[in-house]
């Protein structure tokens, strides 16, 4: 693989910290429990749509959500072997542990779409699921629970119709990241062309006090050779804002935000990593998880000093600029002994450590 990064060690301590972008002119572009309608919901819009229509979807570049070009009804065409996936209707409702030609279908729509639903092997698993929560985040513009965890027959019929997703900016960089924080979602392109969209976890936006085991190089153990264990507390917030890639690590990486795979930077410890819990909620300390197995090629997609707009919901990325997060503090409650163990009156963090292999390096893929 050529390496994208140059240098790939770039590091924000020795080179100047980010600052609101300065150069050619922008585009302007402008719980516990839930309702049974809720879970519904995208089924409803979906039924709603298309009792009458076939709808077009374009997830237009200045406008969050997708809108719907109808165009009327046709009659369903003869299906055969080598009839495209979208020329199948679905007979039932698709969900966890489901089998069949029609689940291979549906991953097969998804990655034709690029929402990477990881194996296409006709089995409705994790990362399936993760990508159809990415559909109806960025397509549907649904949030959190309003997202269902399975397909409907009208849900697919709005995915088999014409989806296409345009970026809310053009940089002047080859490649350009989009984040969409209210509807957890992560696009990357080139150019104007989409190369991958998937699910994400962000910043739950609650203060947090925890024992971190830091490598040599992470904020907060930027000169050291040896990882260290101290405690820290932090606000776990994504800033919105206009940033830059700027550095990337490979493998497993501990750090005051807890633990990351194949990390990303892009506003000094925050990073787009892969995590082996990617929730449909808000669940980080403030990076940008994505789906493991995603984290294995994310960097051949990205590269050095490539933009990254993170859309929040409340103002546009270009009014912050390079917003840095809020400085995490060291816990003056922390101690440690000589030994290896540890005692410490820290509170935990309200925001679940992740669990994860302990391989050092992943083989990193070319392609989705």
């Amino acid at each position: 693989m050529s390496d994208p990064f140059d240098p790939e060690m770039n590091d924000p301590f020795t080179d100047p910290p980010n600052q609101p972008y300065v150069g050619p002119d922008f585009d302007e572009v402008p719980a516990p429990h839930v309702p049974w309608w809720i879970h519904w919901r995208p089924a409803m819009i979906a039924a709603a749509v298309f009792a009458s229509v076939v709808g077009a979807v374009v997830v237009e570049a200045n406008s969050g959500p997708a809108t719907v070009a109808s165009t009327t009804t046709a009659s369903s065409p003869v299906c055969n072997e080598t009839s495209p996936v979208t020329c199948f209707a679905l007979t039932r409702v698709i969900k966890n542990g489901a089998k069949g030609e029609d689940v291979r279908r549906l991953q097969l729509r998804l990655k034709e779409l690029k929402f990477d639903p990881g194996k296409v092997d006709g089995i409705f698993g994790g990362d399936t699921r993760m990508a159809v929560w990415a559909f109806q985040g960025i397509v549907l513009n649904l949030k959190g629970k309003e997202k269902v965890d399975f397909v409907t027959p009208a849900l697919w019929d709005i995915m088999r119709g014409n989806v296409v997703i345009a970026p809310r900016r053009q940089p002047g960089t080859p490649n350009h990241a989009e984040v969409y924080l209210p509807e957890q979602v992560l696009a990357v392109f080139k150019g104007p062309e989409l190369v991958l969209v998937t699910h994400i976890s962000s910043g739950t936006g609650q203060q947090w006090c925890e024992p971190v085991t830091i490598d040599p190089g992470e904020e907060g153990n930027e000169n050291g050779t040896e990882p260290i264990y101290e405690g820290w507390c932090g606000s776990a917030i994504t800033p919105g804002g206009l940033y830059y890639f700027y550095n990337r690590k490979f493998g497993l990486r501990e750090s005051k935000l807890g633990t990351m795979w194949n990390p990303v930077y892009f506003n000094f410890g925050i990073a787009v990593h892969g995590a082996m819990n990617v929730p449909n909620e808000p669940a980080s300390h403030g990076c940008i998880r994505i789906p493991i197995f995603i984290s294995e090629y994310f960097q051949d997609l990205v590269n050095y000093n490539d933009r990254i707009y993170v859309f929040d919901g409340v103002k546009d990325p270009e009014e912050y600029g390079s917003q840095p997060p809020e400085w995490d503090k060291k816990d003056p409650n922390f101690t440690t002994t000589t030994s290896s163990t540890t005692s410490t009156t820290v509170p935990r963090t309200t925001v679940p450590r992740r669990a994860t292999t302990t391989s050092s390096t992943v083989p990193l893929t070319t392609t989705p």
